[in-house]
């Protein structure tokens, strides 16, 4: 929206104060931009604008204007099609205007080319570095799941791997030994003539646990069913973790 207080600039006098515009995203910022005058003196006619060739780094050349009575950034940027405007303008001649883009002295002159290039190609080059720190890292690929064979190598496999991550000791030959003695491999195996069958509940599955056990020593993450391979060896395993220390150190009835 303009800012109140904007003024056309009579045709009778050559001092004025224009508002350049200067845009930001889908905002946009008022700024004034002051005619170029002398201090303390009336400013003589506008001169026909002075475009000269000045010499730069190297071999390229820099085109510079001489600033006039009137002139204002935005005006010269706009009639010399300078790249970024009145604002790229004032960057690469901040040394010769000053502190306040709005006031240019009839006199100065500005480089509009070559030699006003590099606060542009600093910004352009700083771009890429910006947008790669600005986007995410790569989330690494998920590991894919292992897959364990249906059977009493399997099942001690996958029960050591959840152990692992519950902290719960023990080791393959551990539960393998003990696994035999108890079921002989046989996840369905119920006792029902010891004193726990007596006492309705029986020992069940690869390692023989009772019912009372096998919820107390559940381990998350495994099947609720104390028949089923893995959570039957890890149950007990956590069971035997508790009370022996690991079920390596079981060697008979547990």
């Amino acid at each position: 929206m303009p800012a109140k207080g904007k003024h056309r600039r009579p045709k009778h006098h050559p001092i004025t104060r224009k508002l350049a515009l200067a845009g930001t995203g889908g905002a946009a910022l008022t700024l004034p931009l002051i005619s170029a005058t002398t201090a303390g003196a009336v400013p003589t006619a506008p001169a026909p604008a002075a475009l000269t060739a000045a010499p730069a780094a190297g071999t390229a050349t820099a085109t510079t204007y001489s600033v006039v009575a009137g002139d204002t950034l935005s005006e010269i940027a706009a009639d010399h099609s300078v790249s970024g405007g009145w604002q790229q303008l004032y960057a690469a001649n901040r040394s010769v205007i000053g502190d306040n883009p709005a006031i240019i002295r009839p006199g100065i002159k500005l480089k509009l080319g070559a030699e006003a290039e590099p606060a542009r190609a600093s910004r352009s080059a700083a771009r890429p570095a910006l947008a790669a720190a600005a986007k995410p890292a790569a989330k690494p690929a998920a590991k894919p799941a292992t897959a364990y064979p249906n059977n009493l190598d399997g099942w001690i496999r996958e029960s050591l791997d959840v152990m692992a991550k519950h902290g719960i000791p023990g080791s393959y030959n551990g539960i393998h030994r003990n696994v035999m003695r108890e079921s002989s491999g046989n996840p369905l195996a119920i006792n029902n003539w010891d004193i726990n069958a007596q006492n309705g509940i029986p020992s069940k599955g690869l390692l023989q646990v009772i019912d009372p056990t096998f919820q107390a020593y559940h381990v998350p993450g495994t099947s609720l069913n104390s028949y089923d391979p893995v959570a039957n060896i890890t149950a007990a395993c956590n069971y035997a973790a508790a009370r022996y220390g690991s079920i390596d150190n079981v060697n008979g009835p547990y």
